[in-house]
């Protein structure tokens, strides 16, 4: 068991009372409620998804269980759990894909136990992600895991070790980094790029919470999403590193943004269930509910990073103001890679290139250049090369196409794209580009005009005509060849183009929500 104080310790020389809670989230002591009282079930919260900003916690308690036999001795009493919003169990399981009911798991603590023998016997409520529900569900129903070894060869490590040198390269192959790694590219990628940029020393982080922080967030991504999985997220932050490197960004940017910026991308995706926003929403799903239909999943992922940056205690050295306000801009930075807000940021970007009144040494300029970068990021692999971008294709449009045969199986409406037997891999890709990546791209380039971003746009430009040839080649002198955007309206084509997290993008002008929930956005 690891615990976290955020205050000075007080003395512990009581009991430990039978409400003891173990929650992956925010817990707080109550300052208005007496000392080992009984906590009001009505503030007990069983999921790690509400997190609190409320200035008024003094202190926060975060117990992490390592095992399922835990004697807990001494421990601070009196804990409430602060939450937005209570669901009944039964809301949990209405996910089809799913079908978890994202229940609590219980464990029993050991007989070896200090407290009193005559004492009744107490149980360890522990929520878990998504994914570590499944892992868990297989052990509990006796099914083994495919467990990699976890010592690699000495020749895969040096090979690994010489990729890393090369990072830096947009040509960077993040499918042979993986195998080269045994599936651990997210947690040595971003644990390399830390260290390179001395923000391991600088922050005073310590080493153990931050390889622990990483392992944990490779493990909430998803290994059976074709597309959305921990290597997408190593992808996007090679990839962002390599927009950090540019001249525009690397004279300007703080060590602070640099930080931001690395852990932004390597949990942007946090816990993706491998459905879009859309599918929640008709399904019912709790998610949906919580965040009122409004950037569902961005802000499940933002909130499942702010989850294990707490539980792990990686910033709990830090002032609690500087801590929240990194987590808050976080946030931000995750947010906008909401696909569906697409038009807003860049036409917001626009404008600044168009006034050219972007200021780098103004800290909002900064952090929207950031969102911006980020965004690129995320739905950079159409400018990948040929090899590495046809990869990625085809795994996006096949978690599409996964989300479409569970809607047919469950009687549902099938979102768009998401129809195997009327759409090709090439189709999607190509009303993609055109009207979403082509013009993020062209005016990144705007912005920075490097070599990177003119290999990205040749990239890009070859790609697309790639995915043309190859639909002539499938349907020779067939209508059904062109991309299923040809002849419709552009704004209404952006509303129906396909999106890398599996959404749809829409038209926002004017008509996007500003308000994001549980969170203030920053510029």
């Amino acid at each position: 068991m690891e615990v976290c104080y955020q205050l000075p310790v007080l003395p512990l020389d009581r009991p430990v009372p039978k409400h003891v809670l173990s929650r992956r989230g925010a817990i707080s002591f109550s300052s208005s409620s007496s000392l080992f009282g009984a906590p009001d079930p009505r503030q007990l919260s069983q999921r790690r998804g509400a997190i609190s900003y409320d200035s008024s916690d003094q202190t926060a308690l975060y117990i992490r269980m390592l095992g399922a036999c835990v004697v807990f001795k001494q421990l601070f009493a009196n804990v409430r759990v602060r939450s937005q919003v209570g669901f009944e169990p039964e809301r949990r399981s209405s996910h089809p894909y799913l079908c978890i009911d994202f229940r609590t798991l219980h464990t029993r603590l050991g007989s070896g136990s200090t407290s009193a023998s005559s004492a009744p016997e107490r149980r360890v409520h522990r929520l878990l992600s998504f994914q570590r529900y499944l892992h868990s569900s297989r052990l509990l129903r006796g099914i083994p895991q495919q467990i990699p070894l976890h010592i690699l060869d000495e020749d895969y490590t040096g090979q690994a070790r010489c990729m890393l040198e090369k990072v830096g390269s947009w040509n960077f192959d993040i499918f042979l980094f993986d195998r080269l790694t045994n599936g651990n590219s997210l947690i040595t990628l971003t644990f390399h790029l830390l260290n390179q940029y001395g923000l391991v020393e600088l922050f005073q982080l310590d080493m153990v919470k931050l390889w622990r922080f990483l392992v944990m967030v490779q493990e909430d991504y998803h290994s059976d999403n074709p597309y959305h999985n921990a290597v997408h997220a190593a992808d996007v932050t090679q990839a962002m590193y390599c927009y950090l490197r540019e001249p525009m960004l690397c004279k300007s940017l703080t060590s602070c943004d640099i930080l931001l910026g690395l852990l932004a991308a390597a949990t942007h995706d946090l816990d993706h269930p491998g459905v879009n926003q859309l599918f929640l929403i008709k399904t019912d799903h709790y998610l949906a509910t919580l965040y009122r239909n409004t950037s569902v999943l961005e802000n499940h992922h933002w909130k499942s990073a702010v989850g294990l940056l707490r539980e792990t205690g990686l910033f709990s050295h830090l002032p609690a103001e500087d801590s929240l306000n990194m987590e808050r801009q976080l946030g931000s930075l995750i947010l906008a890679t909401d696909i569906s807000r697409q038009n807003e940021y860049l036409s917001k970007f626009r404008t600044h290139l168009d006034l050219d009144d972007l200021c780098l040494s103004n800290a909002s300029h900064r952090h929207f250049v950031l969102q911006m970068a980020l965004k690129c990021a995320d739905i950079c692999n159409p400018c990948r090369p040929w090899e590495l971008s046809k990869q990625w294709s085809e795994k996006v449009t096949e978690e599409f196409f996964q989300q479409g045969d569970i809607e047919k199986k469950h009687k549902l409406e099938v979102s768009p794209l998401c129809d195997r037997d009327t759409n090709t891999v090439g189709n999607i890709q190509i009303g993609f580009i055109t009207y979403v990546v082509e013009p993020l791209f062209a005016e990144w380039a705007r912005f920075s005009d490097t070599r990177v971003s003119q290999t990205m746009l040749g990239h890009l430009g070859l790609n697309k005509a790639s995915w043309g040839s190859l639909q002539q080649e499938q349907t020779p002198g067939s209508e059904e060849a062109e991309p299923s955007t040809a002849g419709t309206d552009p704004e209404a084509t952006t509303a129906a183009s396909a999106q890398p997290d599996g959404s749809t993008a829409t038209a926002t002008r004017g008509t996007s929500s500003k308000e994001i929930p549980q969170g203030s956005r920053e510029s």
